[in-house]
């Protein structure tokens, strides 16, 4: 039976307080995975989810850092290194929220913090866990994109503009560190339901669902299956993949 074993590996999520974070760490660890729970802010988020992932029989270990910033991802990595063990498997998942408008109106501080928080992050990641990989010869990298990039839409121009500098990033590492057996893949998600969206009862947008081919919102369990395929042996010769879980929303061309 083919089945996802992440047994004997180690998994950093960035951002895995989030909405979709929470979920591509428990799968992870259901997987077999032990995790590293990176977050910005939220420590009593990362406690909960702490207490989660060691009731699945995992271990669980809590980081704060700002990914935006070089020597605080350094510091992260010494950290891991000196009381749990070093990623086998990261997922660049943080983002930072702000509000959306048109390029005339949008605050260019917006466009530097998105630089930061995506472009910067997974870069920053890359150079404090990456060499761990070359070392033992294999690895993964996952970075969480978005159907966005491909559709640039009115208000999307800051958030389009780092998931794109991000794109390029995974594209020249995937060509970079591949001999090494590390692959460098993207998870670019629809706009999907997540937790909150249930309490609120908000699964339905019509308009959206509409233009959907599959005529609905992906799931954010649909978005972390994904990732655990993409981090397991399963997708051992996939690499500088831009993978789409939007339903169709998003085709790249050939």
């Amino acid at each position: 039976m083919i089945s996802i074993d992440l047994s004997n590996k180690t998994a950093l999520v960035t951002g895995a307080t989030g909405e979709l974070g929470r979920v591509i760490a428990r799968t992870l660890a259901q997987s077999g995975a032990d995790i590293i729970i990176h977050y910005h802010s939220s420590e009593a988020k990362a406690k909960q989810l702490q207490q989660e992932i060691e009731q699945l029989g995992r271990q669980a270990f809590i980081v704060q850092a700002d990914m935006g910033r070089l020597e605080s991802v350094q510091r992260m990595q010494s950290q891991v290194a000196e009381q749990f063990q070093l990623p086998d498997i990261v997922v660049a998942n943080a983002v930072s929220q702000y509000k959306w408008t048109s390029v005339l109106e949008q605050d260019v501080a917006d466009y530097v913090d998105q630089f930061n928080t995506t472009v910067l992050q997974l870069v920053h990641a890359t150079k404090a866990f990456v060499p761990h990989m070359i070392e033992q010869r294999g690895g993964r990298v996952i970075a969480i994109n978005t159907e966005c990039a491909m559709q640039n839409f009115p208000t999307q121009s800051a958030y389009v503009a780092g998931k794109r500098g991000m794109d390029g990033v995974c594209r020249v590492l995937a060509r970079e560190i591949g001999e090494y057996q590390i692959t460098v893949n993207q998870v670019a998600p629809g706009w999907t339901i997540s937790e909150r969206d249930r309490l609120n009862g908000t699964e339905r947008s019509e308009g959206y669902d509409s233009q959907v081919p599959l005529r609905r919102r992906g799931t954010d369990q649909e978005i972390a299956n994904v990732v655990a395929f993409l981090a397991s042996d399963l997708a051992s010769f996939i690499t500088g993949a831009y993978v789409p879980v939007s339903g169709g929303n998003v085709m790249p061309t050939i």
